[in-house]
């Protein structure tokens, strides 16, 4: 199967690759999302992030992060889920290593759905992005949710499956087949290859 992208209709989407999500003080014992995390997930996003750059693809990320101190806009899921991030906090920072360069964009949302919480479609659609490649994190949450929303209003959302990671591998697995319903998924190699076509 040929997979072809068009770079100037398309986005590299991270998804909370933010300190927060990546310190183990803040979340309960999850050996199988670090051991990804470490292995595959940071090391192919460091390797798209070279690709979609030189192949001027728009890069765009979203974050965690409050809209106040206290988190009193966050939605109810954040609420249930006790996802607090305040205003300027470390940690609604983008992991260094992925960190944006130049004037990429970086969306804060206080909901699982940046779609739902940001005024990202917005921001896509007067950047003609009509390809959203969604990586980041986690797979059953942030990315499923996007991937699903981005799909209903007319995108082609393209999941990088080497690219996510959740807490356990058999929650990412499912989500992945879940996912599956609403948009592509695909290795970062076949994207990497597109892009250099």
């Amino acid at each position: 199967m040929s997979f072809a992208l068009d770079p100037s209709e398309t986005a590299l989407l991270l998804i909370d690759v933010q300190n927060f999500v990546l310190d183990p003080a803040e979340h309960p014992p999850r050996p199988e999302f670090y051991a990804r995390t470490t292995q595959t997930v940071m090391p192919t996003l460091e390797a798209l992030l070279g690709t979609a750059r030189s192949s001027d693809v728009e890069v765009m990320y979203t974050v965690m992060e409050n809209l106040t101190r206290d988190g009193r806009d966050r939605s109810l899921d954040y609420k249930l889920s006790g996802f607090n991030i305040p205003k300027g906090s470390p940690g609604g920072r983008v992991a260094a290593r992925c960190a944006p360069q130049g004037d990429e964009i970086v969306l804060r949302k206080s909901s699982a759905c940046l779609f739902h919480s940001t005024n990202f479609d917005f921001v896509a659609r007067n950047l003609g992005i009509s390809t959203i490649l969604c990586t980041g994190f986690l797979t059953d949450q942030c990315v499923e949710q996007t991937m699903k929303a981005g799909a209903s209003l007319g995108y082609r959302m393209v999941c990088v499956e080497d690219a996510c990671a959740t807490n356990t591998d058999a929650r990412h697995q499912a989500a992945v087949e879940r996912i599956g319903v609403s948009g592509e998924i695909v290795a970062s190699g076949d994207i990497r290859t597109a892009l250099a076509q």
